[in-house]
Order: structure tokens, then C-alpha cells, then sequence
């Protein structure tokens, strides 16, 4: 198989649009403001979300990627022959190496990474440029619109694995989550595969403590999405106004990252077309990341299509790689 490494792009133009659209939609909200947590991921987002990984208060990256690193072989033994690989949100694919690197044992494999990112997927395209029987083709896309468009570009009898690493997936508020993934079955043919990472329920101060670091790095990590409306939108947001702030709610057993006003103020985001007014601690809502039960895990595979083929653990941080199959 020859090597390949290109990415379907939408137009920088159609990308701030909806940029624009989406920051509108969220901040104009009635009661809690709200950014989709995907925009937190431009190039210094993604270079400070880098540096979050490595701190010792953030376990969860390390603990996949050691998980991966001791099961990979394992859990590509257990796919169906030939398999297309699809990635959520691949990031800068440095623990996808480890399976693909497992992949090209036995067959070549097309990877097609899915990610809004094009830093991202820039820095993923020569980390992975060196694996033998690897063919890359990348999707700038929105994930489901991304992974239709591989799921139409497989052929007769090939079955698709989709990557969804991370715990990516407790960053959807609710029942979204739930839906997300029965509307990603439906995408999928009975046999192909899921690969699902998840952070589990953990003590409250050990995961106030992974969002809200002590020397400011998640901090500068959330802040730096108002710059980014700053330098893309020409909006007028002034830092030192805004605080971080990371807190777990009890009900949806959820950390949730806010960014709060200082004080009573009115910021302009001209590229938007509109003006938002804060009171005085007013928050806006940047992400939330939901924690598991194992018996939550069972029940949402079932519920969305999926039959929990097996799962790997590592109990000292808690977090589970979960593999899924479509019935």
C-alpha cells in the first residue's frame, strides 16, 4: 500500500463561520452560558493541553497510554480481517501508534484520522509518517460528519474500528452522550468495532485536582478560549476579568470547567454581531467530563446497539479502554 497522508478540509471561511454561529448561540443562552468545549483545541490550546498531560494531577493520558502500551496487540487480535481504522478526535496521535503500530503486524490498514484541529492533525501526520503499512487520509471534519465519509469510502467486507480514546465521550452534557453513540451505530454494519475509551468515578480531590492544577496550566488552557474569540471573532474580552474555575456536581457525576466573571461587564464579539452583558460571577459553562460506573458502561453499550466484547482496566488511576461491537 502506498503511503498517503491528506485531509479533507472545509474552507478557513466556513470554519469561522460556523465558529462565529456557534459562539453566538452559546454566549446569547438563557441562564448559564455556555462554548462548545471543542473550540478549546486551537494550536495553543492543543500545545497547552499537551503540557496538562504531562502534569502529575492529570493521570488519565498517562493511564491510557500505559494501557495501550500493554494491550495493544491484545486488542487488535481481537478485530475481524480487513479493518479500516476511523479516530474521534485524534489529537496529535501519539497513543493511536501503539495499535497501529499493532495493525501493521498483520495488514495494511487505512487510518483516517476525524479532527476539527488542523494543528493537530498537522503534528499527527509526521508522528506517524515512519509506520510501515500505514496509509493516512485525514477528515477536518465535525466527528460524525467525518465518520460518515469513511463509512462510504470502505469496500465490500471490510469492517470498520472507530477510535473514540480519551474519555472524549464524557464531555458530552447528559443524554448527549447516549445519543451521540446510538447515532454513531447507525452509521456502522453488525461486526465493526468501537474501541471506547472512559475515565471512571474516583475520589472528589483527586478530580478537582486534574482540572484545576496548582501551577495554572488548565487555567491558561480555559482562558485561552476567549482569546482565541479574541483573535479569530475581534471580540474585546479582557482576561484578567475572567477566572477559572473547576467544580464537580454531584448529580450527573460530572468535573465541570467555567470560566467566571470578576465583576459586571459588557464584552462586544463584532464577528458574532453580538454584545454580551456579565454579572459580577456570572459563569460561562467550557466543558464538562462525566466519570463512569461500570455498570453505567454496560448499560450504554446496550442501550446504543453495542455488545461489550471486553474491556481493560487499570484500577490504580481508574480508567477502562471498553471494546464494543455493533449488533
Amino acid at each position: 500500500m502506498d503511503k498517503v497522508a491528506r485531509t479533507a478540509k472545509l474552507t478557513p471561511a466556513a470554519l469561522l463561520s460556523q465558529f462565529a454561529l456557534e459562539v453566538s448561540a452559546g454566549l446569547a443562552k438563557p441562564g448559564q452560558k455556555e462554548l462548545p468545549s471543542k473550540y478549546l483545541y486551537d494550536s495553543v490550546g492543543s500545545a497547552l493541553f499537551e503540557v496538562i498531560c504531562a502534569l502529575p494531577e492529570y493521570g488519565l493520558t498517562r493511564t491510557e497510554e500505559h494501557l495501550l502500551q500493554l494491550h495493544a496487540r491484545e486488542i487488535v487480535d481481537q478485530l475481524p480481517r480487513p479493518v479500516v481504522v476511523a479516530e474521534l478526535g485524534s489529537g496529535t496521535g501519539r497513543k493511536t501508534r501503539l495499535l497501529l503500530e499493532a495493525l501493521s503486524r498483520w495488514q495494511s490498514t487505512w487510518y483516517h484520522p476525524i479532527e476539527i484541529s488542523p494543528s493537530a492533525l498537522a503534528v499527527l501526520r509526521r508522528e506517524l509518517r515512519d509506520i510501515n503499512s500505514i496509509s493516512i487520509v485525514g477528515f477536518e471534519r465535525e466527528y460524525l460528519d467525518g465518520l460518515r465519509e469513511v463509512a462510504a469510502r470502505r469496500s465490500p467486507g471490510e469492517h470498520l474500528l472507530v477510535l473514540f480514546l480519551g474519555s472524549t465521550i464524557g464531555n458530552f452534557d447528559g443524554s448527549a452522550g447516549s445519543d451521540f453513540l446510538c447515532n454513531l451505530r447507525q452509521m456502522l454494519q453488525a461486526g465493526d468495532s468501537l474501541l471506547l475509551g472512559t475515565d471512571m468515578l474516583k475520589p472528589r480531590q483527586t478530580l478537582i485536582s486534574a482540572y484545576d492544577d496548582p501551577i495554572g496550566v488548565t487555567a491558561a488552557f480555559n482562558l485561552n478560549l476567549l482569546a482565541r474569540i479574541n483573535r479569530e471573532l475581534g471580540a474585546d474580552f479582557q482576561l484578567q476579568q475572567f477566572e477559572h474555575l473547576a467544580v464537580f456536581n454531584e448529580r450527573t457525576r460530572s468535573v465541570e470547567m467555567h470560566l467566571r466573571s470578576r465583576s459586571r461587564q459588557k464584552v462586544a464579539v463584532p464577528e458574532a454581531s453580538i454584545s454580551i452583558h456579565f454579572e459580577k460571577d456570572e459563569t460561562i459553562w467550557t466543558e464538562s467530563s462525566h466519570k463512569y460506573s461500570q455498570d453505567e458502561l454496560i448499560s450504554l453499550a446496550r442501550h446504543a446497539g453495542f455488545r461489550p466484547e471486553a474491556q481493560w482496566m487499570d484500577h490504580s488511576w481508574g480508567f477502562a479502554e471498553n471494546l464494543w461491537i455493533a449488533q
